[in-house]
């Protein structure tokens, strides 16, 4: 079952699921040739600065963008369940963001990006954007969660803070992605007052990269 709002600006889609109710805000492009779908992390919701950013930048480049809200987080709960559950409310998304018939590319930041990877080929996603994908805990390197990205399936861009303590960039292994960085930002992509670039120009280099890499996309 799906309830849509229109109005004015982005329209909001609920969706049910087999994990609850989860939704969808929908930014539509006006002439779209692929559908962006991102998740947030564990701790924080769409309002995060970089789904913030994609869904008001994309959108004029031919890319719609679907800020996904998991149902654990549309219920209010503080703290997110176990992968197995997140997954599940991937899947019953996606039907939703299937249906404008476009070319979906699967993303999100942190637990939202490890969701992506590991369901992206059963899916049929036509490529992975993983914000900050949280390579380890933080201090437990050889907690890795690399094969989750390795096994993606499907062409992947990373996006990384380069002093994320998931995972900085030099961390990463080598593989079949593009891994972009952006300099002195930390997971959430903030950079701090004494960085070279402004907070603004962090968040340009995310946009500017995701802009490059969809339009790069066949």
């Amino acid at each position: 079952m799906t309830q849509r709002t229109n109005a004015a600006g982005p329209a909001t889609e609920t969706v049910e699921t087999d994990a609850g109710t989860a939704r969808i805000t929908w930014h539509r492009a006006p002439e779209a040739c692929l559908v962006l779908a991102v998740s947030h992390g564990a701790g924080g919701g769409i309002e995060a600065r970089d789904l913030t950013a994609l869904a008001a930048v994309l959108p004029d480049h031919g890319v719609t963008v679907a800020r996904v809200e998991q149902p654990w987080r549309v219920a209010g709960r503080k703290l997110a369940p176990a992968p197995k559950t997140l997954d599940t409310g991937w899947r019953g998304l996606w039907p939703a963001l299937a249906a404008p018939g476009l070319p979906v590319v699967a993303g999100g930041r942190s637990a939202g990006a490890r969701v992506a990877c590991r369901t992206a080929a059963e899916l049929g996603a036509h490529a992975v954007l993983a914000l900050s994908f949280p390579l380890h805990p933080p201090g437990k390197p050889e907690k890795s969660r690399a094969a989750e990205l390795l096994g993606a399936g499907v062409p992947t861009l990373v996006v990384q803070g380069g002093n994320d303590p998931f995972g900085r960039p030099a961390e990463f292994p080598e593989g079949p992605y593009r891994l972009v960085e952006v300099p002195y930002a930390d997971h959430g992509f903030a950079v701090p007052t004494r960085a070279e670039i402004s907070q603004d120009e962090a968040v340009g280099v995310i946009t500017d990269a995701v802009v490059q890499w969809t339009g790069s996309l066949g």
